[in-house]
């Protein structure tokens, strides 16, 4: 299974293919269940299927990067290609296995295995800015959610009913344009992006003040990072631009208001440009909401059996933990009333090339087998 998802680019948005072809391969495979494709945007695909009534086992298709394009580049610094999937004993190394080819294989080995519940491997499953609908939008559109669901994907070696919710922040200073021979006719003198570092000098003093005032609510907890900063025309830098953009990706497991968030950031941000050479310029600071924070109670069924499946399965309760950053679909399952848990095994890069990620084949195989078992015993 995962040489066949290797074999199968699923880039955001662009899954259909892939997910037409898992789907005659799983026909072949297990041609007792009716698997389809729902198709969605104008490329995306989702893989789903049903064994009647019981809970959802979720996972996605597409990984967060593509392997090989411009995107990726610029994150990762390396336009070499990433090379194929390796197995050395245990180990398993390839590209986007931790997002997310390792739990979704082994979340569609055990719903066919298992004979119960339902199936969503969905297309355009990770937080990105895009218009497009997502696979788990078409599917909660298309069809009736059940009471509970489960959520195949890599993270901390535990159990989450917990999630944090997620939003975009985005930073614009403006000045006046200019030319590059000409530093003083741009306002501030020289161009506004030559003084980005008063601008992420402050930024970097809001992050450690809202990092501080973490409530630290459940199992979850804060991280903010810059994911992007940009300004400027690079096949013309004899120009000197009016405009720096900053883009910040913020985390709250608490509930944070986006709107006042992003207020308090131009505030601070107005207040330190005003004592630099930026005190012409203007500052504005827009709010992108991704997803609220949302808890399952402790105490729900699927995370009761997800509990007892752990035991089970590793010999120990699993191993509290506060603090969690990571926001899934997880929270969008929840937002629709459904109790959700997540469960997967733990990913890391790999040693060779950082854009690998390397899992054990045990460990992922303990998880399917929590997957089936949990499918089977829930009720819808």
């Amino acid at each position: 299974m995962l040489r066949l998802l290797e074999e199968a680019p699923a880039p955001r948005g662009e899954e259909r293919t892939a997910a037409h072809r898992l789907r005659g391969w799983c026909a072949d495979r297990w041609p007792h269940v009716e698997w389809q494709v729902l198709e969605h945007g104008p490329a995306g695909g989702s893989l789903i299927a049903a064994h009647g009534a019981g809970p959802l086992l979720y996972s996605h298709l597409d990984t967060s990067l593509d392997d090989g394009g411009a995107a990726n580049r610029l994150v990762t610094g390396n336009a070499a290609p990433v090379g194929p999937l390796t197995v050395d004993g245990d180990v398993v190394s390839g590209f986007g296995l931790g997002v997310a080819r390792g739990p979704a294989a082994a979340a569609l080995v055990a719903f066919a295995e298992a004979g119960a519940g339902r199936l969503l491997l969905a297309g355009s499953g990770t937080h990105r800015r895009s218009s497009q609908i997502t696979g788990l939008e078409a599917y909660a559109d298309a069809y009736k959610l059940p009471r509970s669901a489960i959520v195949a994907k890599c993270g901390p070696p535990t159990l989450l009913w917990h999630e944090p919710g997620a939003l975009y922040l985005t930073v614009r200073v403006t000045g006046r344009s200019g030319a590059a021979m000409m530093a003083e006719s741009a306002t501030p003198p020289g161009g506004v992006i030559v003084q980005a570092g008063v601008v992420l000098d402050e930024l970097a003093r809001w992050r450690t003040d809202y990092l501080a005032a973490d409530p630290r609510v459940g199992q979850t907890g804060r991280a903010c990072g810059i994911g992007a900063v940009s300004g400027g025309w690079p096949d013309k830098p004899d120009l000197l631009p009016a405009q720096l953009r900053i883009d910040l990706y913020v985390v709250a497991g608490d509930q944070v208001e986006p709107a006042a968030l992003a207020a308090e950031l131009a505030d601070r941000l107005r207040m330190r440009c005003a004592e630099s050479v930026l005190r012409e310029c203007a500052i504005h600071v827009e709010a992108e909401p991704v997803a609220s924070a949302a808890a399952t109670p402790a105490d729900a069924p699927v995370v009761t059996a997800a509990r007892a499946a752990w035991r089970d399965e590793f010999g120990a309760q699993p191993p509290p933990i506060t603090g969690w950053t990571g926001s899934t679909d997880g929270v969008v399952l929840r937002s629709h009333g459904v109790d959700t848990v997540r469960l997967g095994p733990q990913a890391k890069p790999a040693a060779d090339d950082p854009r690998r990620d390397e899992l054990s084949l045990a460990r992922l195989t303990a998880y399917a087998r929590i997957y089936r078992r949990l499918l089977t015993e829930l009720p819808e």
